[in-house]
């Protein structure tokens, strides 16, 4: 991809599945790494795959001083900020509770709109633009069943990324969002196998989705390839959300 290198790219959520796929992706575009997620087994990996140019915060998006360390490593210079990072806290509508609500809420929205606001802060004083990719969903478009509260979120996401693109396009900074469809991470994989077949089935391609995938989506709207691209969502769902 043209411009990836020697970028300075933040991604949170990254040491397993998508973010994992998205940093190797741009490692290998001559990237250097600010990788962020909870402290994890994974991280003396990633620190062998990507022994030049990374960095790594370990901590919670939602904490304080996780977002100190990384305002603090945002100061240095950012020129792309992946907002990976979510989680679930499944249930019902009648079911779900204040704290379930809170938590998707805390992660998939609130994280992300002070991180790219600090990433936007910075750009604009840099004065070279930049560009944010929030992580959304094919859920965003269709709601699902149990995720009352993420699918709230991912639906925000890309409202706040058409948003962002609005107010922050006079200064460089391109924001856009990319919606995975079923996706075989690890967590994915070791689920039954009727419930994979039915992920499968849903798609117009037939086939679960690769982290790969996501990265290569992430990398693109990142790059001086998509320069002239910015407010739009990229399903990469290999047609799910056509029905």
């Amino acid at each position: 991809m043209k411009g990836l290198n020697n970028k300075r790219v933040f991604i949170t959520g990254a040491a397993s599945g998508i973010g994992r796929a998205t940093a190797e992706r741009f490692y290998a575009e001559g990237s250097e790494l600010v990788l962020v997620d909870m402290p994890t087994l994974e991280q003396s990996e990633l620190s062998a795959l990507f022994p030049n140019k990374m960095t790594y915060i370990s901590g919670d998006v939602t904490k304080a001083e996780t977002l100190d360390a990384i305002k603090a490593e945002m100061a240095k210079g950012v020129d792309v900020l992946i907002n990976n990072a979510g989680i679930t806290k499944d249930a019902t509508l009648l079911k779900m509770t204040d704290d379930q609500w809170d938590a998707v809420i805390a992660v998939n929205l609130t994280s992300i709109f002070k991180l790219s606001k600090a990433a936007a802060e910075v750009m604009k004083a840099a004065g070279k633009g930049g560009s944010i990719i929030h992580a959304a969903s094919v859920v965003a478009h269709y709601g699902n069943f149990g995720q009352t509260n993420y699918s709230a979120t991912k639906a925000g996401v890309i409202a706040m990324a058409k948003t962002m693109a609005k107010e922050l396009g006079k200064d460089k900074i391109r924001v856009n969002a990319v919606a995975p469809g079923f996706i075989a991470t690890p967590m994915v994989k070791k689920m039954p196998e009727k419930v994979l077949a039915m992920m499968e089935e849903k798609a117009s391609l037939r086939r679960l989705g690769e982290p790969a995938d996501i990265a290569a989506a992430y990398a693109f709207l990142a790059s001086d390839d998509a320069s002239y691209i910015t407010g739009t969502c990229l399903n990469v769902d290999g047609g799910t959300i056509l029905g």
